[in-house]
């Protein structure tokens, strides 16, 4: 009896042991990961999609920590207040002169861009809860001319044609600065006419900008004018 005994007692040792290991072993898959699919996780992320006919709505992965935005735009910058602006576009001043209908078209850019007023800038956002600069231009163009620009400040530097001076911009012409080390141009904004852009600043959210300020006269790259936005009077 026990002979019997000492048999099931060994059974049942062995039998504990196998699962205390066998669990132990789980764990660390849990706890730890595979490393392999760690590492697929990260390459996955980047920071947007460069397909031009993607919907503007689309969500974008980003690494949050691959480029630096800090020096984007000046700190303590403040932001243009858009009734001041408002005041001198429709003044007899205003040096852009347009016909009704691009009159009618500017209206519609800058009642979208006062939705986007004090938007929290968000690196690699699209939405009103956060955006970047080149997300703002994106969804401009797409909710005001139906155009579907390209998701980078660096891409969309490659459409359109040339503006080389601040004095032959055109309200909706995208503008371009160099702000960044290694990368240009580092910050883009929409014309909106009488040297002022607007644009997601880093350090405060979606405002209006004068092109005459000091940082971003001595930045300025130039612009892209996106053809046929104003018909061919443009």
């Amino acid at each position: 009896m026990n002979n019997l005994y000492n048999f099931f007692l060994w059974i049942f040792c062995i039998s504990l042991i196998i699962n205390i290991l066998g669990c132990s072993s789980a764990s660390n898959t849990i706890r730890y990961g595979n490393p392999n699919q760690e590492s697929d996780k990260s390459n996955d992320a980047v920071r947007f999609s460069s397909t031009k006919n993607q919907n503007v709505d689309t969500a974008f992965n980003y690494n949050a920590t691959s480029i630096s935005d800090t020096d984007d735009t000046p700190i303590n910058e403040k932001g243009i207040d858009i009734s001041v602006v408002m005041k001198k576009l429709s003044s007899n001043n205003n040096t852009e002169k347009l016909n009704a209908a691009q009159n009618t078209l500017r209206d519609k850019m800058l009642m979208e861009i006062i939705k986007y007023l004090d938007t929290p800038y968000k690196y690699g956002g699209h939405t009103s809860n956060g955006i970047d600069c080149s997300a703002f231009t994106q969804r401009i163009y797409q909710k005001v001319f139906s155009i579907t620009l390209l998701r980078s400040a660096h891409e969309q530097f490659t459409e359109g044609t040339d503006v080389d001076e601040v004095d032959d911009l055109k309200f909706g012409d995208l503008v371009f600065f160099n702000t960044r080390r290694g990368i240009k141009p580092g910050h883009v904004g929409i014309y909106i006419g009488n040297h002022f852009f607007a644009h997601a600043s880093t350090s405060n959210g979606v405002i209006v900008s004068s092109i005459d300020d000091e940082y971003y006269s001595k930045r300025f790259m130039g612009g892209r004018r996106i053809e046929n936005i104003l018909g061919t009077n443009k």
